[in-house]
């Protein structure tokens, strides 16, 4: 689900609020592979860098992805 959530974000450049909620509860949840974290770190960099605008307001999506940024 990450994935397919991250490439829609890819895809139109904007991150959806429902995306953005639903990407939550999968990481709260645990419910995901290793190889999401590497898409996640993707969506950070894209997003701190403007190329995916968010439609949410807050920096909590920020504060959240942080543990999964690049290096």
């Amino acid at each position: 689900m990450i994935r397919a959530l991250v490439e829609s974000a890819f895809q139109t450049g904007y991150l959806s609020v429902e995306s953005e909620g639903l990407l939550h509860q999968v990481l709260a949840t645990k419910c995901y592979q290793p190889e999401d974290l590497i898409v996640l770190a993707d969506l950070y960099d894209a997003v701190k860098a403007g190329k995916i605008k968010r439609e949410a307001s807050s920096a909590r999506l920020i504060e959240f992805l942080t543990p999964y940024k690049s290096n």
